[in-house]
């Protein structure tokens, strides 16, 4: 697939207040913000027009839209995240899609983030962990279903997202760490295992045969450079102490 466009939010001052579990200390705002913008410079240069919401306040963890929807071809579905406090996200991103796609909801008791879900080789892989329950599951594969779209739950045993440890890089291959290299439903795919060292660079993009991956991870970039695409290696030390990555900061579409 090719993507067109991007919606992404720019962080704002109070991104040290939002959740993590990492013990990396709080993200430098201003070196955030060249990281931000950096990444948007990038899409914008692999075709993707990006539409950058204000920072919205109160919700430090805005700028990680990636949980707040999911959008198929044919359809945006706006998520009910998994953690209290990211639940006023949502209605600005309903604002943004809502000329672009038709728009589905997930409702209570259902609780879907999209960093758990994975759209490889025109199915879906929802993960069911911390942030996605089973009810929010059902609805999202009842949701994309209608829309033509088949999808398999898989369970997420460790880390905060499916994303944080699986990503699609076309060509039917999945990047992933190794205890996801056993997962049933991932066999029809060409496995690249990323090191338990560099597990972090496991969120890696492919975006219109460009691969994104964090900087920091020299043997998974060598590796992806043989693969034939060029490879961009883009800073998110300041996202990551906030648990994000790169898809994380934009819905692709």
């Amino acid at each position: 697939m090719r993507f067109t466009q991007a919606i992404l939010r720019t962080p704002g001052p109070d991104c040290a207040r939002g959740l993590t579990t990492a013990a990396l200390g709080a993200p430098d705002y201003d070196r955030l913000l060249d990281q931000h913008r950096a990444y948007r410079d990038t899409l914008e240069r692999l075709g993707l027009a990006c539409t950058v919401l204000n920072p919205l306040a109160g919700c430090p963890d805005a700028y990680f839209v990636e949980d707040t929807a999911i959008v198929s071809d044919h359809l945006a579905i706006i998520t009910r995240p998994g953690a209290d406090s990211r639940r006023g996200e949502t209605a600005t991103i309903e604002q943004a899609l809502a000329g672009i796609r038709p728009l589905a909801l997930i409702e209570p008791p259902g609780t879907v983030d999209g960093g758990d879900v994975l759209f490889a080789d025109g199915h879906c892989f929802i993960g069911v962990s911390a942030r996605t329950n089973e009810n929010g599951a059902s609805q999202l594969s009842r949701h994309l279903q209608h829309s033509g779209t088949e999808s398999t739950r898989v369970r997420v045993p460790s880390g905060l997202h499916l994303k944080s440890s699986v990503n699609y890089l076309e060509n039917g291959r999945l990047l992933l760490i190794d205890a996801f290299s056993e997962e049933p439903a991932f066999s029809r795919f060409e496995h690249i295992v990323v090191e338990a060292d560099e597990a972090y660079a496991a969120n890696t993009l492919w975006i219109n045969g460009t691969l994104l991956i964090p900087t920091g991870y020299p043997r998974l970039k060598s590796r992806l450079e043989a693969l034939g695409d060029p490879v961009i290696a883009l800073d998110t030390s300041e996202a990551a102490k906030m648990d994000g990555g790169l898809s994380c900061l934009s819905l692709r579409f």
